[in-house]
């Protein structure tokens, strides 16, 4: 078959970076269009660097984005998010990137898809994977996006124009609600392996979260440290999966995705050092976090991972709540990552049908790194 090319767009959003398609330049959804991007970025690869396409070699940095016109009247266009598997051929379409979810306002105005004044912009994005909107406010000089700026992320060198990211009402993305067993701490049972206390939400994404401590592990570990440990990751795997299934994802845990739910390991604040060897202090930040994406430790936190988190800080009762410190600031949590910390807000509320989150914000960066056409 001759080799196609098809035209794209090189982006980083936030501590991550994707391939950017308009929907028109793709098949529908089915195999043929998980094969083009498979190709594109460059899966499977035995060797997991992925040499022959696009992506990175982790899962942070194999990701495709698709952008077409809105199907819903309260947004300015669609959004659906591929994670591109590193060494097996599978694109998972079962969660969203909140990283990446920085990208697409600024993409949707450079490539003449809404059209905005120069100033502080919005762009409202319809998440199709989540069914969630998404509120992009972003500058904007002469018809484009204005990159330059001297707001600095966590993960990421130098600085660039800060966008805030307001995901409205976002419990509930793929399972039954914010809380998806109504219970704060559940317990995982993993037979000869013992008994996990944990926590499940939905917010932005679903995530599992596991005490540091039952475990055998402090919170402060390296990506490296714990991924060294072959017998901790099957373990968190297989707790991963049945938190999947718990919480509705698939109806064993073979049948639970690799991207959701995501699982995390947290702790309450001590000092540790980042990955660039930079002293963390416990006052600043109220809760640690060492997530496991696509079965391999994230370098620093997933978008939407740092949200479900921040979120659960706010639910009584829950692992996440109990290990927090009290928080410097009501309307933020600031959270201790490999790479540092970083904040995320929300708006939790305890009414007389439960927990519910009204909305969630977080601030990052992006920046158009190339653009023209792609190999498939």
């Amino acid at each position: 078959m001759a080799e196609q090319f098809i035209p794209a767009v090189f982006m980083r959003g936030g501590s991550s970076k994707g391939v950017f398609f308009h929907a028109r330049d793709l098949p529908g959804a089915g195999a043929e269009r998980d094969d083009i991007l498979l190709r594109v970025l460059g899966s499977p690869d035995p060797y997991g660097r992925q040499l022959n396409g696009m992506g990175g070699g982790v899962s942070s940095l194999s990701k495709a984005v698709i952008i077409g016109p809105p199907t819903r009247p309260d947004a300015d266009v669609d959004y659906l998010f591929g994670q591109v598997a590193v060494d097996r051929p599978v694109v998972d379409w079962g969660s969203n990137c909140g990283n990446l979810s920085s990208a697409v306002g600024p993409f949707a105005v450079d490539e003449g898809l809404v059209q905005r004044p120069d100033g502080q912009a919005m762009v409202r994005i319809h998440q199709v994977n989540t069914a969630k909107i998404i509120h992009a406010r972003f500058p904007v000089r002469g018809g484009r996006a204005d990159p330059a700026g001297d707001y600095a992320i966590t993960g990421v060198a130098g600085t660039g124009a800060r966008i805030r990211l307001d995901f409205l009402s976002p419990g509930g993305t793929i399972t039954r609600g914010l809380l998806p067993t109504g219970n704060p701490v559940d317990t995982l049972d993993a037979g000869a392996q013992g008994q996990f206390p944990a926590t499940m939400v939905d917010a932005s994404n679903p995530c599992v979260f596991l005490d540091a401590g039952s475990l055998g592990l402090s919170g402060t570990e390296s990506p490296d440290a714990l991924e060294a440990q072959p017998a901790l990751m099957a373990l968190l795997d297989r707790l991963r999966r049945l938190a999947g299934v718990a919480m509705g994802l698939g109806a064993e845990p073979a049948a639970v995705g690799l991207s959701s739910p995501k699982i995390g390991i947290v702790a309450a604040p001590a000092r540790y050092a980042t990955l660039r060897q930079e002293d963390v202090a416990a006052h600043d930040y109220e809760i640690g976090v060492r997530m496991i994406s696509m079965e391999r430790a994230h370098r620093a936190v997933p978008l939407t991972s740092a949200m479900c988190l921040a979120v659960a800080c706010k639910i009584a009762g829950s692992i996440p709540q109990m290990l927090a410190a009290a928080p410097a600031r009501v309307d933020e949590t600031r959270v201790g990552t490999p790479s540092g910390v970083m904040s995320a807000g929300a708006e939790v509320r305890r009414g007389p049908a439960g927990w519910a989150c009204d909305s969630a914000v977080v601030y990052r960066t992006a920046r158009r790194l190339m653009q023209g056409a792609v190999a498939a």
